[in-house]
């Protein structure tokens, strides 16, 4: 019941909100804010005990403020109550416009949910309106929602306790606390509005800082780098030229940064390695290629390119790390050279010549399956069938019969007579009369007249022939584009090549030799060519008498 004074009580509560409400807004940060909102409930609106439950990025709440009791506030504050267990509170009990008031005879079915709590039990009400220990009454905070429309999003929950008149808030109480709790969610949501802010600028003013650290760390490793660096510009018409180059790569071209800028990495490459760096430049990653220097020779390097990108305009430049490889290069090609040619005479070695043999060799498309020659040579108009009619034993792919019609099928000579085809000779050589000499004059003379004999075959064919050691005393020489008559004379030439005496350590030695020609075709495998070869050879050494296979 209202007294004569209660006007002036109610003004003196509206001083105190007023000014509880002023510090709500004045606070310096969350935190403080949250603590502000907390005080305030108990200093401004008459409550003994007032808590902060705010709303979490996860949808829970968390105790984020708590006044009014000590070791209440140490029990409770930190602790998360679920989204789900928040909204059942929401949801029953007495609506009191905005505030939801569970009275403590339904308030026992909440004791077990995980919202934090520190209700007690208590003796029954004396007289209607006497608060209860086990009461509960929540003041949502929303964001402000649209003018005359719902109200916005959660972000918190006041819960309050212990009146101090002892009775539960009347109408005047229940809209002061709705009032509050109004103000208190536009405070937060500008505390928190706040402090995004500022650790907004904080995180920019950082992020500048780290940036102008970054390029200054960059200009220093750019600059000082021990090995070539260049920026590169990417796309338009001037695409890939040298804007920027450390002193590395100046010393490592022999030129000047200012006659650097006038060039492209195009313009410094050698010919031969420009679609190397065309897909460089266009892709990124890595690349192994020769650049020229200002003297006109030519150093190998790997060239590695980052594309720098921004979010607006794409692809921008083009980073360029570029490192010295000549001495690994040289290695390289060195145990390359090494690997692929004979250690005594420097000729091409049997794997070297089986590689290139094989390089000019198809194996001829073929089908495990009764009817699939037909059916390919229908859909893809190809002819099916060998020179003698068989069918070719063939799996069907578009990819295979491609790569097949567009090979540079090898062809060889038919018949005794020269019909005026050309093809791939494979002239197999054996020296006659080699084994004497190492027996009469040791391996060191025998080793001389094995070089001699490489250089003389390397002297008489065609530039784009090749010479090959096999092993031992046999030779192997590869010559495409010769008919029956021309092979036969090419045979001849180089038999006479040979037998021409060989001084070794001021003796006169002589070697003779059989040659035996093979036609390699496609469908042949290196192997089958070379065997081929062999073969005529041992029939022409033994075709001709003893005494005439060698020369002396």
């Amino acid at each position: 019941m209202e007294t004569e004074s209660e006007p002036y009580v109610r003004l003196e509560n509206l001083r105190q909100l007023h000014t509880v409400m002023a510090d709500m807004n004045t606070a310096r940060s969350l935190a403080d804010t949250l603590q502000t909102v907390a005080d305030g409930v108990v200093h401004g609106l008459g409550y003994e005990l007032a808590c902060v439950n705010l709303v979490r990025p996860d949808g829970d709440l968390v105790v984020a403020a708590f006044s009014g009791n000590s070791a209440a506030e140490a029990l409770i504050t930190g602790r998360v109550g679920s989204r789900a267990s928040w909204e059942r509170r929401l949801g029953m009990g007495e609506d009191w416009g905005d505030l939801r008031f569970i009275p403590h005879t339904e308030g026992w079915v909440l004791d077990e949910d995980d919202v934090p709590q520190w209700y007690t039990d208590g003796p029954a009400p004396r007289f209607d309106d006497e608060w209860h220990p086990s009461d509960r009454l929540f003041a949502p905070m929303y964001t402000p929602g649209v003018p005359g429309g719902s109200c916005g999003e959660l972000i918190g929950v006041l819960s309050v306790d212990r009146p101090r008149n002892g009775r539960r808030p009347g109408a005047w109480g229940r809209e002061a606390l709705q009032m509050y709790a109004f103000q208190a969610a536009i405070a937060i949501s500008n505390a928190r509005l706040r402090a995004n802010m500022q650790r907004a600028l904080v995180r920019l003013e950082r992020e500048q800082q780290a940036l102008r650290a970054s390029e200054e760390s960059f200009r220093q490793a750019f600059e000082y780098a021990p090995s070539g660096m260049a920026i590169a510009e990417m796309g338009g018409d001037q695409h890939g030229r040298i804007l920027r180059s450390n002193d590395a790569l100046c010393r490592l071209l022999g030129r000047p940064a200012s006659a650097m800028r006038r060039y492209s990495f195009s313009d410094l490459v050698h010919p031969e390695d420009i679609g190397t760096l065309l897909r460089t430049s266009a892709e990124g990653g890595r690349a192994e290629l020769r650049l020229g220097r200002r003297d006109g020779t030519y150093l190998w390097v790997s060239l590695r390119n980052s594309v720098v990108a921004d979010a607006a305009d794409g692809p921008r430049f083009l980073l360029t790390h570029v490192e010295d490889i000549e001495d690994r290069k040289r290695r390289e090609l060195q145990l390359a050279h090494r690997a692929a040619h004979d250690a005594l005479t420097g000729l091409p070695n049997s794997a070297e010549l089986r590689t290139r043999l094989s390089a000019r060799l198809c194996q001829r498309p073929t089908s495990a399956f009764p009817g699939e020659i037909e059916s390919i040579d229908a859909a893809y108009g190809h002819a099916a069938y060998d020179a003698n009619g068989h069918g070719f034993d063939f799996r069907p792919g578009a990819d295979l019969l491609d790569a097949y019609d567009h090979h540079v099928h090898t062809i060889a000579p038919e018949g005794e007579r020269d019909d005026g085809t050309k093809g791939l000779a494979v002239l197999f050589c054996d020296l006659d009369g080699f084994k004497s000499i190492n027996d009469r004059f040791g391996h060191n003379a025998g080793d001389a007249v094995l070089i001699e004999v490489a250089r003389r075959l390397g002297r008489a064919v065609r530039d784009g022939d090749t010479v090959a050691r096999l092993g031992g005393d046999e030779f192997v020489v590869l010559a495409d584009g010769l008919g029956k008559a021309d092979a036969a004379d090419l045979a001849v030439r180089l038999r006479n090549e040979i037998i021409q005496p060989i001084r070794v350590d001021g003796r006169a030695m002589r070697v003779g030799a059989s040659f035996g020609i093979g036609w390699a075709h496609c469908g042949m495998t290196a192997d089958e060519v070379l065997k081929s070869a062999d073969e005529r050879m041992y029939i022409e050494k033994r075709s001709r008498p003893k005494q005439h296979r060698r020369a002396g």
